[in-house]
């Protein structure tokens, strides 16, 4: 448990800051499977058009340090090899 007044404001800030995290995590992850599931579907313009409205908010994600930048090429690539595998 936090003793001095310093540490318990960290422990405060840092709540915060997991929580809306947390929720900007969530929200990448929402638009990833709604690139799936247009995918699933098969209707290529509404999975391309998942895809356009998905990138930046991978892109933002990562530069904001809530994954790797890696992890986000690798999301971006796997997403657009699926929509572009579709007939």
């Amino acid at each position: 448990m936090a003793n001095s007044a310093q540490a318990r404001k960290r422990a405060r800030q840092a709540e915060q800051h997991r929580q809306h995290n947390a929720s900007r995590r969530s929200n990448m992850r929402t638009h990833v499977k709604n690139v799936i599931k247009a995918v699933a579907t098969g209707d290529k313009a509404a999975a391309i058009e998942a895809y356009k409205l998905a990138t930046p908010i991978i892109d933002r994600t990562a530069n904001r340090g809530l994954i790797h930048p890696n992890k986000a090429a690798r999301f971006k690539s796997r997403l657009n090899a699926r929509v572009k595998a579709m007939a």
